[in-house]
């Protein structure tokens, strides 16, 4: 569906306690430009209104959302307003937390609009916010990576790719889901494609400087991350895969230092972790050269023996199935930011 640009369309963005407020705000700002703020930066042609965002809430009530950022809200749910556009943006809430039972005149009202024929997006976390209406289960969905576990636990019906930093739930474009945290960008991004004009989003890119991560989040993800869970034989593995990754018998290590049948930890480590003994070794590794070629002029192949693999052809291969780059292009993307130089205090400075 796109509509002309002259009728514009109305989007309600949803903000609760937990809303982080730069994604709150910044969409609104970044949808209300399209028409009129490149008009107004180049003098050329009539300022317009494409898009009409405002704030919608449980109430009416001003609060504060996520670091004390206050809020307005223009509409409450309760009222049932209806709106083209609905756009669930991050909150902020800990991988091992659950947003069950929480907000559930929301999530009636999400459901609602979504029936009647609303387009419903989200960024980043949103998505969570999202799965609990149920209108994710057996779609494809993303979100930042670090809630992988959350979405495996809270909402298996849900196929999560953490991979994908934009991701449409369905044929018809309606659900569409956004990756890490500054993924709002790329879902104004795409909004304003859809909804006013391909040309109108480059423009408002060029305005704001945005561009589209068309690299996924698999450069961004940390690999070898501890997930929340109370097996403690499961945790002494880990801690010992951690210390010892460069060994090539670290597996068989850790299966006799387990001293469960290898079966039963095997199981055990793929429920408590989401990944089997191998690739857990393989996560811990990557992420170790990934740290080498941020921080060092090291030789991949090199670094390729420092972390456990003595065929560089293979460690390439498998560096890239992990984080969508080469050894080569994942360097050139990070070790800039890595080396960024910092100032020195001058004496007497504050």
């Amino acid at each position: 569906m796109q509509n002309t640009p002259e009728s514009g369309v109305d989007a309600l963005v949803v903000a609760v306690p937990e809303t982080a407020g730069s994604a709150l705000y910044g969409m609104i700002d970044v949808l209300a430009a399209a028409g009129n703020l490149w008009e107004t930066m180049t003098g050329t042609g009539p300022e317009r209104s494409f898009i009409r965002p405002q704030i919608v809430s449980t109430r009416l009530e001003p609060f504060r959302c996520g670091n004390g950022i206050p809020v307005f809200p223009a509409v409450s749910c309760l009222d049932d307003p209806k709106a083209d556009i609905i756009i669930l943006p991050e909150i902020w809430l800990r991988p091992e937390q659950s947003l069950k039972g929480r907000y559930q005149d929301l999530m009636e009202w999400i459901r609602r609009s979504y029936a009647r024929g609303a387009n419903i997006y989200s960024a980043c976390s949103g998505s969570i916010m999202l799965a609990e209406t149920g209108l994710l289960a057996g779609r494809q969905a993303t979100s930042h990576w670090g809630y992988e576990g959350l979405f495996r636990e809270q909402y298996p019906a849900v196929q999560f790719r953490p991979e994908s930093n934009i991701i449409a739930g369905d044929p018809t474009g309606r659900i569409v889901t956004a990756g890490g945290t500054t993924s709002w960008h790329d879902l104004a991004i795409h909004i304003i494609s859809r909804h006013c004009s391909p040309g109108e989003a480059l423009r408002i890119a060029k305005v704001y400087l945005l561009k589209l991560h068309a690299e996924g989040q698999l450069p961004y993800t940390m690999l070898a991350r501890r997930n929340h869970h109370a097996d403690s034989v499961v945790r002494l593995c880990e801690d010992l895969i951690q210390r010892n990754y460069r060994e090539a018998t670290v597996v068989s290590d850790v299966v006799r230092a387990a001293k469960i049948p290898e079966r039963t930890l095997k199981r055990r480590f793929k429920s408590a972790t989401g990944s089997t003994l191998i690739e857990h070794v393989q996560r811990v590794r990557i992420e170790e050269a990934k740290r080498l070629l941020e921080s060092s002029s090291t030789p991949v192949d090199d670094i390729s023996t420092e972390v456990g693999y003595e065929e560089p052809g293979f460690f390439r291969r498998l560096f890239k199935r992990h984080t969508g780059l080469s050894p080569g292009e994942y360097r050139r993307l990070f070790q800039p930011i890595a080396n960024t130089p910092t100032q020195e205090p001058q004496p007497g400075s504050r």
